[in-house]
């Protein structure tokens, strides 16, 4: 099914605005874009797009409220920047499976002032020598990096956790 399909089945009759939590896992993006997600949801505090084929991040409509974005297991493999406009109160951002490959590609994320946890787990990027140590020092604000802190202690588990609490 594709995405902008999804979305609209979703919204079950309720008013963008009204909607908290949007999943549209394993769906279709077209282009390898977000598709069919407008601005219209200014509520929207979760979102997982898991599995869709995106390769970008660069058409993500300006969501304010959005603290949990879920994009692993598609094509991403930077241009993040975009999040600290468009999501500036994201609190959690799981990347993992994606096509991460420098830490370069990361540094955006320092604008993400609410960032406290990050997953690039299976990214190219967490192969990389001293990884962890350098993430956590180019994030000074995460506190979780692939579900552990930096003293190796296994965070909080997120799944059906959407209330952070960070």
């Amino acid at each position: 099914m594709e995405m902008k399909k999804r979305i609209s089945l979703e919204l079950r009759n309720r008013d963008p605005a009204e909607v908290r939590e949007l999943v549209v896992d394993n769906c279709r993006s077209a282009d390898g874009e977000v598709e069919g997600l407008t601005e219209e949801y200014t509520g929207l505090e979760v979102l997982s797009m898991v599995n869709v084929g995106l390769s970008s991040l660069a058409k993500m409509p300006s969501l304010p409220k959005l603290r949990k974005l879920e994009v692993s297991d598609n094509t991403i493999s930077g241009a993040l920047d975009t999040l600290k406009e468009k999501c500036p109160d994201l609190a959690y951002l799981n990347l993992s499976g994606n096509k991460i490959k420098e830490l370069s590609s990361i540094d955006t994320l320092q604008n993400l002032k609410n960032l406290k946890s990050l997953d690039l787990y299976g990214c190219e990027v967490s192969t990389l020598e001293d990884y962890r140590d350098t993430v956590f020092q180019l994030l000074p604000h995460l506190a979780y990096l692939d579900g552990f802190d930096q003293d190796d202690n296994e965070g909080p588990d997120s799944e059906g956790d959407n209330d952070i609490t960070m």
